[in-house]
């Protein structure tokens, strides 16, 4: 299970855990609302946040990804480091910055994250990070880079990237939408990037050769939205995938897991889970061997990219 990130160094594991679901009330993972129980204040929040983190660590799991937009999940992941009296070593924690989370803890916000890839949003989120989480934070992404963003043209950005860089905190872009192979292929050509971080699944595999391509060039990859935002789960619509499960004795989540898995190039894969139980569901993929004409069945689920943002773009929040 435990693994390197690229040529980082970083010791991560082969699943790892994304807070996007864990700090805050909403979120357009299927479901979320049951998950959550109607338990949204902040206290219950961090305690069913600690839970999972505590699982996942028992569970062996070593990589942990926040983000500034996820609500308080950055406080959360440093209270659950604190409590657990954790040093900088023995954790590998990345997070991200460009979104400010705007959703003021409410369900029902208008706006729940706003987007701002400019150099000044870097300086200020990067400055409320390292208060929260100081010398724990290994790899600093770029949330949701975009050829049409122009963050990877903006000098002031890319200087202040390398100046983090030479500090010894490893870089790294996250990826969305139709181009993500495009904007993976403008990161490298411009070079500074230890890491990316995109949506693969089994729904959503245009990326895939890009990934490939990243990982070797001696980027880290990491794989997140594996699920499809709940899609590929029992709560899902893809019932193709809920009846290969079946056949192979396992829950939709963990085959799918193990699917993407089995590409070469991955080096982390995130579960969103929400609850210990979700968690546990998602790390039985790592007992799973998929058969190869099951695997090529699975690849008939692949979605026109423009479809699968589509509907994506649709989920509502809880």
């Amino acid at each position: 299970m435990i693994t390197t990130l690229g040529d980082t160094g970083l010791t991560v594991t082969r699943i790892g855990l994304g807070l996007a679901a864990l700090g805050r009330p909403a979120y357009i993972n299927l479901g979320h609302a049951a998950d959550l129980a109607g338990q949204t204040d902040v206290d219950s929040m961090e305690h069913a946040a600690h839970a999972v983190l505590d699982a996942a660590y028992a569970a062996g799991v070593r990589y942990f990804d926040a983000a500034r937009s996820y609500g308080k999940a950055e406080a959360f992941l440093a209270s659950w480091l604190a409590r657990r009296g954790f040093g900088p070593g023995d954790v590998t924690v990345g997070s991200k910055w460009g979104y400010t989370y705007t959703g003021e803890w409410r369900i029902d916000a208008e706006v729940h994250e706003v987007k701002d890839l400019s150099a000044d949003t870097f300086r200020r989120q990067l400055a409320e990070t390292r208060e929260l989480l100081g010398d724990h934070l290994h790899l600093y992404q770029i949330h949701s880079a975009t050829l049409d963003s122009g963050v990877l043209d903006d000098r002031e950005v890319i200087d202040e990237l390398a100046g983090l860089r030479a500090s010894g905190v490893f870089i790294g872009l996250t990826t969305s939408g139709q181009q993500q192979a495009e904007t993976i292929e403008r990161a490298m050509a411009l070079g500074g990037f230890d890491a990316v971080q995109s949506t693969f699944n089994l729904l959503e595999r245009s990326v895939g050769p890009a990934l490939a391509a990243a990982h070797d060039a001696g980027m880290g990859v990491l794989v997140k939205e594996a699920l499809a935002n709940g899609r590929l789960t029992d709560r899902g619509d893809v019932s193709e995938l809920m009846t290969a499960a079946r056949e192979a004795g396992t829950t939709p989540d963990a085959l799918a897991l193990a699917a993407v898995l089995t590409q070469p190039w991955v080096d982390v894969v995130l579960s969103g889970a929400t609850t210990v139980g979700e968690l546990q569901s998602n790390l039985t993929a790592l007992c799973i061997e998929p058969d190869p004409d099951l695997l090529e069945r699975l690849e008939g689920l692949a979605e026109a990219p423009d479809r699968y943002w589509g509907e994506r773009s649709e989920l509502p929040w809880n």
